[in-house]
Order: structure tokens, then C-alpha cells, then sequence
């Protein structure tokens, strides 16, 4: 990223040296490919900012897939397997976009050092580098991870919800290691990318007797409803940090903040006293402190139920299994 003031090279560097400290998985560590495959940082990072320059969009959609992926089964890949009956198959995953960034970067390492890196690894770099292309700091991500052996649909029901309560979401957030931080700091991904309506319209038109969500912001609800008209458009899309779709930054705080979340799960963050405190000490903070502390709980996230040592296997394809 070209042009980075040097208070933004410093908060970079302070980013690196605040992940360092983070608790990594068992098995995991900064530079893991250091000698088998000395390059292969480079090559995802190359791989994702030629496709994220084609379409921006899909920076989303490989930090969605990284936490998908992390979600079920832990961050070992079992997300990227194609065939009847996989996670991939599943409702919640149908939208997930990126899949042929993966695939690519994983065809330039097998010829680069077959065999070495995992589909896992290329996924977590990748959610690294699209928030940096989009505007984020960049991190260091303890790599050594071993793809999965399983994916099953069947799997994918405990992956937090957009309908979720704040209560729900802090369980599912819990049962991974997670904290109310982790999961405030974490949602705040959706500071760039965008949802389909039919995963919020519930909220638009008889969400109560009276009407609408009350937690909408009266003058934003027109635009939503033009949006997403009530019979129909189910798959229209609509940007998850309302002026910001594309910018890794702060503005979905304050969009929570003025009632402009999209997802019921979004704005209840505010509407919780639990929850709200962090909000709000994101948006009383320079942007640099959510920048560091999501780059720290990405790394919390991307070392769940990890399969390292003789663990999974090192896919040669990211879609099949050995």
C-alpha cells in the first residue's frame, strides 16, 4: 500500500509486536515456512492482492471464509472442500466468496514446494492480507496448521447467526476460547463487506406489531426498504458499514452507534450493556486501537482446535482431500 504515513508504519510495527505476545495454537509459530517454503507468504500475498485488485469485494469474503472456517471443525481448511454434503454445502456457507483466490495461491505453492504448506495456512494469510488491502494494519500469523479431514453440512449449525442474541452470540463465542472482546472486536470485521437482504428484512417491515425494528434509525429505514422491498429481492446486496463497504476502519462503530446496523446481531451489540462498553471504547479510541486489537484476537481465532504435527494431512488440491 503505497503512500502509508510513517504514524501508520508505526502502528504496524506496534501491530506485529502486540500479536507476538498473543497466545498461539500448539504447534503454530510466526515463520513456520521459513525454510521449507521460504516464499510462501509472499505468494499468498501476491495471489491476493492481484485478485482483490480485479474485484475488492472479495477481501470480504476471504476474512468471512478464514472465520467461517475457524468456526467448525477449528481453522484446518475443512471449508474449502467441494461435494455433496460438505460444510460448503451448508445455507450459512452458500454465500462465502474467494474460494478460487485459495485454489489459485495453492497452485503456485505445489509447484513452488509441493506438499509443504497447508490449504489452513494459505486461508489464514489470505484473511490477513485482505484486511490489509483494504486499509487495515497487517499482522504476524503463526503458521504450521494441518488441513482437516472432515467436512460435514451437518456442522455448520452452531456458526453464530445474524438473528443471534447478544447471550447466544457470547456462547458460541465462549465455546471457541473466545471472549466478549474477541467477539465485539471480531464482528467489527464487517467494517467492509456486504449481506443479502434476506438475512435482515425481518427487521424492516413486521418485525413487532408496530412495525419495524425500533433499534433502526427512523430516517435510515427508508433507504433499507427501498433496498429490500418486502415481497422480494432476497438476494440484493447491501453494504454491512452503511458509506465504508470497502475501507477496513472504525465507521461500522459509529454506524451501530447513529441505529445504522444492518444485522440484527450487529446492532444488538450496542443495544447490550455488555457488549455496548466496547463499542464504545473503540469509538473513544484512535482508530490504531482497534486495528491492534483486532489483529490480536484474528490471531486468538485462527489458532481454535487446531491439527498441527502429524495431525490432517497437507492437501494437494484445497477443494479435495488427499
Amino acid at each position: 500500500m503505497e503512500g502509508r504515513s510513517l504514524c501508520s508504519l508505526m502502528f504496524l510495527l506496534l501491530a506485529n509486536l502486540a500479536t507476538l505476545n498473543a497466545v498461539h495454537g500448539q504447534g503454530t509459530r510466526v515463520g513456520f515456512y521459513a525454510r521449507t517454503c521460504p516464499r510462501a507468504e509472499s505468494i499468498v500475498r501476491s495471489t491476493v492482492q492481484s485478485h482483490v485488485r480485479s474485484d475488492r469485494s472479495l477481501a470480504a469474503g476471504l476474512l468471512r471464509m478464514h472465520f467461517h472456517d475457524c468456526f467448525v471443525q477449528g481453522c484446518d481448511g475443512s471449508v474449502l472442500i467441494a461435494g455433496a454434503g460438505t460444510e460448503r454445502t451448508a445455507f450459512a456457507n452458500l454465500g462465502l466468496r474467494g474460494y478460487e483466490v485459495i485454489d489459485d495461491a495453492k497452485t503456485q505453492l505445489e509447484a513452488a514446494c509441493p506438499g509443504v504448506v497447508s490449504c489452513a495456512d494459505i486461508l489464514a494469510l489470505a484473511a490477513r492480507d485482505s484486511v490489509f488491502l483494504s486499509g487495515g494494519l497487517s499482522w504476524q500469523v503463526p503458521t504450521g496448521r494441518r488441513d482437516g479431514r472432515i467436512s460435514q453440512a451437518s456442522d455448520v449449525s452452531n456458526l453464530p447467526s445474524p438473528f443471534d442474541s447478544v447471550d447466544v452470540q457470547k456462547e458460541k463465542f465462549t465455546a471457541k476460547g473466545l471472549n466478549t472482546q474477541d467477539l465485539v472486536t471480531l464482528v467489527g470485521g464487517h467494517t467492509i463487506g456486504t449481506t443479502a437482504c434476506q438475512f435482515f428484512r425481518n427487521r424492516l417491515y413486521n418485525f413487532t406489531a408496530n412495525g419495524a425494528d425500533s433499534s433502526i434509525n427512523p430516517l435510515f429505514l427508508p433507504r433499507l426498504r427501498t433496498l429490500c422491498p418486502q415481497n422480494g429481492g432476497d438476494s440484493n446486496r447491501v453494504a454491512l458499514d452503511t458509506g465504508s463497504e470497502y475501507r477496513f476502519d472504525t465507521s461500522f462503530f459509529v454506524n451501530l452507534r447513529s441505529g445504522r446496523g444492518i444485522l440484527l446481531s450487529d446492532q444488538a451489540l450496542w443495544n447490550d450493556p455488555s457488549t455496548k462498553s466496547f463499542v464504545q471504547g473503540y469509538l473513544a479510541s484512535k482508530p490504531s486501537f482497534f486495528n491492534v486489537e483486532f489483529a490480536k484476537s484474528m490471531v486468538k481465532m485462527s489458532n481454535i482446535e487446531l491439527k498441527t504435527g502429524t495431525d490432517g494431512e497437507i492437501r494437494k488440491i484445497c477443494s479435495a482431500f488427499n
